[in-house]
């Protein structure tokens, strides 16, 4: 077949010949379709409600309407930016002539034929411009507009206002007008005043000058991050206090027992480091019956931070006040008998991958594009587990376990805000006969999302995430070892035989050093 000539008068860059010559392809098999009136006409009317972005301005109010005012100026403002380069850049350097209207079956023939240049699809810039800035702000509001957005991209076709490539081209600039914008104009967070840890302040050893105090500290964690060495800051604020750095080879259970059976054995067991360091010091103070001493040397903290330890001068502080906190922790148990201390989470699947994923990109992009981004691509090149969950036999795609309650309401959630909830906070993500559309989605987005979108024709089902609360959860494996990861730490091969982990809630089950509120 030869492609029609695709050039005008206002054309400067003529796309080249193998793209005319693929639209051509895809316009004939379109055009062959039998589709039927009642499809026709719903592309006809979801195009025309789409002109002049009538379309999006009423998704902006309703948005408005939900309390999501950002979203809408954020999506409208893509929107303007986007319809500017379509129009003033990429219909005067390309342009192009749309497809001859004796190719377009009559019953999908628009009243009006469109007589600006082709490429590229103004509307189609304009709707993925739309959700994808209303997305930036509000992640659920982009889950649910870019089938929206899809859905006009396509009509475009259908009707034969436009080539594939004029399609493709302006979903291009309008996602690129919306993440520059974003680049440009980042979105305004609401300033959350940072609610104190819940759990009762008790009373603790208070050596200002460190003794007792046995320090094992990981000097390679969060060193990218600009944190201080450790030996030098703690020998000077904490002289008289012990500090084993860790070396290759060093074992943190080996350390701590060789301290713990000298002739000054120590009353405080500290840890710098991050949140894998921390772990497993606090699993060898709460088989001693010592508190722990925090101090957040690692990348994220995010058990410092839940207990109020932002700082080495706040870790200081809570020691020199004695004060603490008997805080939750959760017991994490295999077929051999052999348990650690979980401090924050614990989970199986695909989540670490995920988190990895997002957490490459999420600067550059902005979380809910990076999460979307990494979901897609952990779930694409990931396989469903076979596992019994308290003995019922299920596909998953990743199962999550925190300890307390975790915020948001998603897969991969992020915040703690709680130390005595007294409770697991478990989010499964199914995968048993769901698409992988909807386990990516929901990985990304989380479970109102996934609600919405299992409402979709070609989607439908029961939701693919399950959130719920336990004290308890066994996940046994069918099949090959899922591996598993804890607070930062991730092992491809579990221990023991059958392939099983327990995790089971301490409550109050360990001591921490933490400042008064």
């Amino acid at each position: 077949m030869t492609a029609p000539r695709r050039r005008t008068r206002r054309s400067r860059i003529p796309l080249p010949s193998r793209i005319k010559r693929a639209d051509a392809r895809v316009a004939a098999r379109i055009n062959r379709r039998t589709t039927g009136a009642f499809s026709d006409g719903f592309w006809r009317t979801l195009t025309r409600a789409a002109d002049h972005g009538k379309l999006w301005f009423a998704a902006a109010a309703v948005l408005v309407a939900l309390g999501r005012p950002r979203a809408a100026v954020r999506g409208l403002a893509s929107l303007g930016l986007a319809s500017l380069v379509a129009n003033l850049v990429g219909k005067r350097l390309v342009g192009g002539e749309r497809p001859a209207l004796t190719s377009i079956p009559i019953a999908r023939r628009l009243e009006r034929s469109p007589t600006s240049p082709s490429f590229p699809s103004g509307h189609t810039s304009s709707a993925v411009a739309f959700a994808t800035g209303a997305g930036l702000e509000w992640p659920a509001a982009g889950a649910a507009l870019a089938p929206l957005a899809a859905g006009v991209g396509y009509s475009r076709l259908h009707t034969g206002a436009h080539w594939l490539s004029d399609v493709a081209g302006g979903a291009a600039i309008g996602a690129g007008a919306a993440i520059a914008l974003k680049a440009v104009a980042p979105a305004l967070r609401r300033s959350i005043p940072r609610e104190a840890p819940t759990a009762q302040t008790i009373g603790l050893p208070s050596p200002e000058t460190g003794e007792g105090v046995f320090i094992v500290a990981n000097p390679g964690s969060g060193r990218g991050v600009g944190n201080p060495a450790p030996g030098p800051l703690l020998a000077e604020r904490l002289p008289k206090a012990h500090v084993h750095e860790l070396g290759d080879g060093d074992d943190i259970g080996e350390v701590i027992a060789r301290a713990l059976r000298s002739e000054e054995p120590p009353t405080v067991l500290g840890a710098w480091g991050g949140d894998g360091t921390v772990a497993a010091v606090a699993h060898h103070a709460r088989a001693a019956g010592l508190p722990l001493l925090v101090f957040p040397g690692g990348t994220f903290n995010h058990f410092a931070k839940a207990a109020m330890l932002d700082t080495v001068d706040s870790t200081l502080a809570a020691l020199a006040s004695g004060t603490g906190r008997e805080v939750d922790v959760a017991e994490l148990e295999f077929a051999d008998g052999g348990t650690v201390t979980v401090l924050n989470t614990a989970s199986v699947g695909i989540y670490p991958s995920f988190v990895e994923e997002r957490e490459k990109h999420e600067k550059r992009l902005g979380k809910p594009i990076a999460a979307l981004l990494a979901a897609v691509r952990v779930v694409r090149r990931g396989s469903p587990l076979q596992v019994e969950i308290d003995g019922k036999p299920r596909q998953v795609w990743s199962v999550f376990v925190g300890v307390d309650r975790y915020y948001p309401v998603t897969v991969a959630p992020i915040e703690r805000r709680r130390l005595d909830d007294h409770l697991l906070d478990v989010r499964i993500l199914f995968a048993d006969g769901r698409p992988r559309t909807r386990g990516a989605v929901a990985l990304a987005f989380g479970g109102r999302t996934d609600a919405f979108v299992a409402r979709l024709p070609f989607l439908q089902g029961p939701p693919a995430l399950d959130a719920r609360t336990a004290t308890e959860i066994t996940i046994a494996a069918d099949g090959d070892d899922p591996g598993y990861a804890h607070d930062g730490e991730a092992s491809t091969t579990t221990p023991g035989d059958p392939k099983r982990l327990r995790i089971r809630l301490r409550p109050s089950a360990l001591r921490v050093y933490s400042p008064r509120e």
